[in-house]
C-alpha cells in the first residue's frame, strides 16, 4: 500500500517549509503567506491527496470541528428534512461536521444521544423538533454551547428559532381579502399545538383589521390531514351561508378541501378559493390548480441555528440568548380568485 502523504511531502511539492504548509492548511490566523503561495500549497495538497490530521488539530485547538444534531423524528419524515439540509450546508461551509442522531421522540433516547455526543467532544449542539413546540433540552448538554431549532426551550435559557406562524397566516389572509373575499372559512386541527393558536389568532385579527365580521360558524376543527380537511370543508360548504374562500391550517387539510369542493361541483378557484400553510412538498405544487400557501422556512431555520451556534463558539464574550422568528413567505400559485358572489 502507498504511504499516506505527509505535510513534508506537500512542502517539497510546493517548494516551501513544512511550517508554512501547516499555517495555510490549518487556517492559522495572522499567518503572513502570500496568496499565490497559499494557492500553490493547496494545489500541491490536492494533487498528493493530503488531508490534515483532525485529531492532532483538535488537540492543538481544543476543537473537534463537530456539531451534534439531536432530532425527534426529522430524519424519518421528508416534511421537515430541509432543516437538516440547511444545518448541514451551514456547517459544511464553516468546515464543521454535523453528527445527527434521531431519537424517535423518546426522552430516554434523547438523553443517551446527548451523552454520546458529549463523550465525542462535540463543539456545540442543536436540539431540533419536527414541528413548533416546547422542548426540554437534555441536561447532559448543560456545559455545551447549544441552540434549539423549531422549538422553544422549556428548561434552558438558550437561543432558539421558530417559524413566524402568525406572520404567515396574516399574509395568507391578506391575499384572500385582497381578492375580494368577505366570508372566509378557517379549518384547523383538533389538537392544541402552538401553531394552531397563532394561526387562528392571525385569522381573527385579519378579519378585525379589515372590518369583516367574525362568524364562529366559519371555523371548523378536525384531524390535521386530508380526511379531516375534507370533512371540515364539507361542513362549511353545506352550511346555510357557506364561505367563498377557505384558509386551511396546513396543506394536507387543503388537499381535502379540493376533494370536498369537487364533490359539491365547485371549481377552484372560480367557485371556491383555497389557501394552505406549510408549502409541503408533493402537495402544494402537485394539486391542480397549484395551492397558494405560506412556506415553513425549514432550510433557513437550519442555517440560522448553525450560524448562531458558530457565532457563540467564536465569541470571546458571553452572548445573550436570541429568540428568532423566521418569516414564513407567501407562495402564490393559482388557488385564489375573486368570488363569484
Amino acid at each position: 500500500m502507498a504511504a499516506k502523504p505527509r505535510i513534508k511531502d506537500v512542502a517539497e511539492r510546493a517548494g516551501v517549509s513544512a511550517a508554512t504548509v501547516s499555517f495555510v492548511l490549518n487556517d492559522v490566523e495572522g499567518a503572513r503567506v502570500a496568496p499565490e503561495t497559499r494557492d500553490r500549497i493547496r494545489a500541491a495538497a490536492k494533487e498528493l491527496g493530503y488531508r490534515p490530521n483532525t485529531v492532532a488539530r483538535g488537540l492543538r485547538t481544543q476543537r473537534t470541528q463537530m456539531i451534534g444534531f439531536i432530532s425527534d423524528e426529522i430524519a424519518t419524515t421528508p416534511f421537515a428534512g430541509q432543516m437538516i439540509q440547511g444545518a448541514h450546508d451551514a456547517a459544511h461551509k464553516a468546515g464543521y461536521l454535523l453528527l445527527m442522531i434521531n431519537t424517535g421522540q423518546s426522552a430516554d433516547e434523547q438523553h443517551l444521544a446527548a451523552q454520546a455526543l458529549v463523550q465525542r467532544q462535540i463543539d456545540g449542539a442543536i436540539v431540533a423538533t419536527m414541528y413548533h413546540q416546547m422542548v426540554e433540552v437534555p441536561t447532559e448538554l448543560a456545559s455545551t454551547p447549544r441552540v434549539v431549532l423549531d422549538a422553544k426551550p422549556q428548561n434552558d435559557a438558550v437561543s432558539y428559532v421558530v417559524p413566524d406562524e402568525a406572520g404567515g397566516a396574516t399574509a395568507v389572509m391578506g391575499e384572500l381579502i385582497a381578492a375580494g373575499h368577505h366570508r372566509i372559512g378557517h379549518v384547523t386541527e383538533r389538537n392544541e399545538p402552538i401553531a394552531k393558536g397563532l394561526r387562528l389568532q392571525a385569522y381573527r385579527e385579519s378579519l378585525r383589521k379589515n372590518a369583516l365580521p367574525e362568524d364562529p360558524a366559519l371555523i371548523e376543527e378536525d384531524e390535521a390531514n386530508a380526511h379531516g380537511g375534507y370533512r371540515a370543508v364539507l361542513r362549511l360548504l353545506d352550511s346555510a351561508d357557506p364561505p367563498t374562500a377557505v384558509f386551511c391550517y396546513n396543506d394536507r387539510m387543503a388537499m381535502g378541501a379540493y376533494r370536498a369542493a369537487a364533490e359539491r361541483g365547485l371549481k377552484i378557484p372560480e367557485d371556491l378559493s383555497v389557501a394552505g400553510y406549510d408549502n409541503q412538498q408533493l402537495i402544494s405544487d402537485a394539486l391542480s390548480p397549484g395551492l397558494t400557501t405560506a412556506a415553513l422556512p425549514h432550510y433557513h431555520m437550519g442555517v440560522w441555528a448553525v450560524e448562531t451556534l458558530l457565532a457563540t463558539l467564536s465569541s470571546t464574550k458571553p452572548i445573550e440568548p436570541q429568540a428568532h422568528l423566521m418569516p414564513c413567505p407567501l407562495v402564490r400559485r393559482h388557488s385564489i380568485a375573486p368570488p363569484r358572489r
